[in-house]
């Protein structure tokens, strides 16, 4: 039986049940629209990892509905642009990904070029006009960051600042070996759900008992459904629990608990004791690092009721190299509990379209949820 109490002013847990989102705002076209505007668009969107981009490519990318071309010359400067000629709006690139022979970028409509810093080089086989200055019309750029590995871009004229969008930190990862690591594994999977459904079921773990069977053997204190020990009702700084940890003799998240290869050499007794770190930046990415490998998880809204998930698992050289490797061992456990959560997704998606749901109540081990709903709030006000 449930019963009422109070949590100790050091608890996260919520003093109250406040009431969650609306439920339009999960299916409504307007609202998805607004979000893009006010979201997606003024936000750093992960893009790929810098050792994916060979260098001299140019590849095209889509943020926030808008064309972009990103690109990465000989000294492995990134720069990315709106997809779109200063002449008369052509797109510059239109294969998903061009290798550059030169260092221009070329529309192949009318033929004008680029440089890689955006500048309009040459207008060829026109006159020009005093009227006319090259200087004014170069390419739309767009920022771009580049952070242990992984790229990033942001469509707003003035970025904010990108130390606040991890949300450890920019020096969370600084004992793993990130920029370093390669891709082994990666897996994109369409959910029929809201983005913002994906990021409340993993602001949570009351569903990990019901949804996840083999995370909750994994990791015990998800099978009690908290994420830590302060979420228990009646925790107090003094009590004596165990560390958040993964179940005895298991490394780190495999099919059978064991490392993949090595286990990264700079890391603290404390980072190889937790088992995994979770680094997350809204809204585009949450990064989990292992003992052994990294993975990351990826979305982009596809629509009011589409959201593409993509996930990455990325390795040391040396690991990968390995003559008895085993890939599935590590992505098997990952993509199931990934799948388990896309199905919980969508069921939630699906009894979001009641007539008779309007909107529900945020229990207070809900309190991730519910900070992720005032931030949401916040953009959108």
């Amino acid at each position: 039986m449930n019963q009422m109490h109070m949590p100790d002013t050091a608890s996260p847990l919520l003093d109250h049940c406040p009431p969650t989102l609306p439920a339009e705002c999960y299916f409504d076209p307007d609202w998805f629209a607004c979000e893009q505007k006010l979201i997606w668009s003024r936000q750093w969107v992960y893009v790929g990892r810098f050792n994916d981009l060979p260098e001299m490519t140019m590849r095209r990318i889509s943020v926030a509905g808008e064309n972009l071309i990103l690109i990465r010359d000989r000294d492995d400067n990134v720069t990315c642009f709106h997809n779109t000629c200063r002449h008369r709006g052509s797109e510059l690139c239109t294969a998903q990904q061009k290798q550059l022979s030169s260092k221009l970028i070329s529309c192949p409509y009318h033929q004008w070029s680029y440089g890689f810093d955006g500048r309009l080089v040459s207008t060829p086989f026109i006159s020009l006009t005093d009227d006319f200055r090259k200087e004014d019309h170069g390419l739309f750029r767009v920022a771009v960051k580049l952070w242990n590995g992984f790229l990033y871009v942001c469509l707003a004229d003035d970025p904010p600042d990108f130390d606040a969008a991890p949300d450890l930190g920019p020096h969370a990862f600084d004992n793993w070996p990130m920029a370093r690591l390669v891709t082994g594994h990666v897996m994109t999977k369409e959910l029929a759900c809201n983005w913002k459904i994906f990021w409340e079921n993993y602001n949570e773990c009351l569903h990990c008992p019901g949804i996840h069977p083999e995370l909750s053997d994994m990791v015990p204190i998800y099978s009690r459904g908290y994420m830590a020990p302060n979420e228990a009702p009646g925790w107090t700084p003094e009590a004596n629990h165990d560390q958040h940890v993964l179940k005895q003799g298991a490394r780190t998240w495999s099919m059978n608990g064991q490392t993949c290869g090595p286990e990264f050499e700079g890391l603290t007794n404390a980072e190889r004791a937790a088992g995994q770190t979770f680094v997350t930046l809204l809204p585009t990415m949450f990064v989990v690092a292992h003992v052994d490998y990294v993975r990351t998880v990826a979305l982009r809204p596809l629509g009011p009721e589409r959201t593409e998930l993509r996930a990455e698992w990325l390795f040391s050289p040396e690991t990968l190299a390995q003559p008895d490797f085993d890939l599935a061992n590590v992505v098997d456990f990952a993509t199931t509990v990934m799948l388990q959560d896309g199905d919980a997704c969508e069921m939630n998606q699906r009894g979001l379209r009641s007539s008779k749901y309007r909107q529900g109540r945020l229990m207070p081990q809900e309190f991730d949820v519910f900070r992720f709903q005032q931030w949401i709030r916040e953009q959108m006000k």
